[in-house]
């Protein structure tokens, strides 16, 4: 199964084709989201030869947490927002009258697994595991239902690997991508998650709505 497949894509607002776009997601660099985020931008750049005879595709801009990248939505300095809609604050985007469900995607993320640093010692008994929130509870299946660690809470998966790294805890649940980047290696089997992604974008004003009944 490949992780660049694009299972589905459903455009929600004509707004979800700008000139030109600009991502904004969870970073940094080795996420989930910046795999989606660049695949929605790459789709994106397909309906704007110009700036494909350019060679280069659509920017992607890389944020610390999803509201970080929601505030570079609202003031204008993207111009899409990809969020999982397994995070767990999804539903804020969804309520918030200043953005707009834009599209929707299907796609798998990068290989997950827990992994330590290379040339790491011996674990320790009941060993620390950074994770996002979002994918912990693939933590107990990777670790065969093992119970026996305690979850430190990371800002993303990539975040979580440099906290492995780092020496900040024992071991990291982080993708594919960011175990190589910060020099870690999986000790158990590796698994993608199929995901739904939401785009968003800033709201359009609506024209209002004329009542059903005579105004008296």
């Amino acid at each position: 199964m490949k992780t660049t497949s694009l299972p589905c894509f459903v455009a929600v607002t004509p707004t979800s084709m700008v000139t030109e776009p600009t991502m904004g997601t969870l970073g940094p660099s080795g996420t989930s989201s910046e795999l989606a985020a660049t695949t929605l931008a790459s789709k994106l750049g397909e309906a704007r030869p110009s700036r494909r005879a350019e060679g280069g595709p659509p920017e992607v801009h890389l944020f610390d947490t999803y509201e970080e990248a929601g505030i570079a939505l609202r003031t204008r300095r993207v111009t899409h927002l990809v969020v999982a809609n397994a995070y767990k604050a999804v539903h804020e985007f969804y309520m918030d009258p200043a953005l707009q469900l834009a599209m929707v995607f299907v796609l798998d993320t990068p290989m997950y697994g827990v992994a330590k640093p290379r040339g790491a010692g011996a674990l320790p008994p009941a060993p620390t595991i950074a994770s996002h929130p979002s994918p912990v509870p693939i933590i107990g299946q990777l670790l065969a239902g093992s119970d026996a660690h305690v979850v430190v809470p990371s800002d993303s998966t990539s975040a979580a690997a440099r906290a492995a790294a780092d020496g900040q805890v024992d071991l990291a649940l982080t993708t594919a991508p960011a175990a190589q980047m910060y020099g870690l290696e999986f000790i158990t089997h590796t698994r993608t998650i199929r995901m739904v992604w939401s785009v968003f974008t800033v709201s359009t004003p609506r024209r209002p709505t004329r009542a059903p009944w005579p105004a008296w």
